[in-house]
């Protein structure tokens, strides 16, 4: 499915640059987030060698990708029906479980359950281990890359794209958006965005911004600190001659601020790293020939 990108000169005056800023709406994707794009497509693959039971460590928008690409899957073939464990830890805040519930988008939870349990990521593992069901892992799984190479094909059509800004925890998006670009024989400058309070990847940064951590990030969705992509994300920042970047809460609050006055359109702390990162690169000096865009990655 492919999801709006559209330019918007007025925040491109209000961060005070020339140059064409896009927005990448990721979250009107059908299943919510960027993520829609990688987790179907690692499902739909393993269904084909045979695979029908799946376990994911998520609370967020993979699990979401997940519940809602079982359920889609099960809905069009009733005879060979798909199993997911959805495996979130004990203390999930309320309504983020909630959210998560099938029902709340109107499906059926055939199939489907939610576990809540002391070390999610731990019993994943084991199942996968004991053969009980495929570990939806995009961090160590490079058939996550093969999604994100479609939403480099769509960025690519963007006139003159010199940059791409992308809020990051395990890098699998950076990571697969690169090598899309590379198979259409572009290289835009990839730029990670991570927050200050888990930053595994990133080589460069303030440090007032790493050892001043007053309090959890907005942005609760970059959580990867074993990184298992980190040399080759740092590989791609060269090669690319990108850069990662750090947020702050304040950074990301007046970056969610900044873009609904000057586009109209609310977005997500997580989403808001991106914009962040663009701030910081145009306020380091940085500069581009053509067409910058923030990926705005879910809800």
């Amino acid at each position: 499915m492919k999801t709006p990108q559209l330019s918007f000169p007025k925040l491109s005056a209000a961060l005070g640059i020339a140059n064409e800023v896009w927005l990448k709406r990721e979250d009107l994707h059908h299943y919510g987030s960027h993520k829609g794009r990688s987790i179907p497509t690692m499902i739909n693959e393993y269904r084909k060698q045979g695979v029908t039971n799946f376990v994911i460590s998520s609370s967020g928008n993979a699990a979401l990708a997940a519940i809602m690409t079982v359920q889609k899957a099960n809905q069009n073939n009733g005879k060979a029906p798909l199993h997911l464990r959805v495996l979130v830890g004990e203390k999930i805040d309320p309504k983020k479980l909630a959210s998560l519930q099938p029902t709340t988008y109107n499906l059926q939870p055939t199939n489907i359950k939610i576990e809540q349990c002391e070390r999610p990521k731990q019993t994943a593992f084991q199942m996968e281990k004991e053969n009980k069901a495929k570990w939806l892992r995009q961090s160590t799984d490079d058939l996550a890359l093969v999604g994100y190479q479609e939403l480099a094909l769509e960025l690519s059509k963007i006139p003159n794209l010199a940059a791409v800004f992308i809020p990051t925890s395990s890098g699998t998006t950076a990571q697969g958006l690169h090598e899309g670009f590379q198979k259409l024989g572009l290289n835009p400058e990839i730029h990670i965005v991570q927050t200050d309070g888990c930053h595994p990847m990133v080589a460069e940064v303030e440090s007032h911004k790493v050892h001043k951590v007053e309090s959890p990030s907005l942005a609760s969705a970059i959580v990867d600190r074993i990184a298992h992509r980190k040399s080759k994300i740092l590989e791609i920042l060269k090669t690319s001659h990108g850069k990662g970047w750090i947020a702050t809460n304040d950074e990301i609050q007046k970056a969610i601020q900044l873009v609904k006055e000057n586009t109209g359109i609310d977005i997500s702390p997580n989403s808001a790293l991106a914009v962040v990162g663009l701030q910081q690169a145009i306020n380091s000096g940085r500069t581009w020939e053509g067409s910058v865009v923030c990926v705005v990655t879910g809800r």
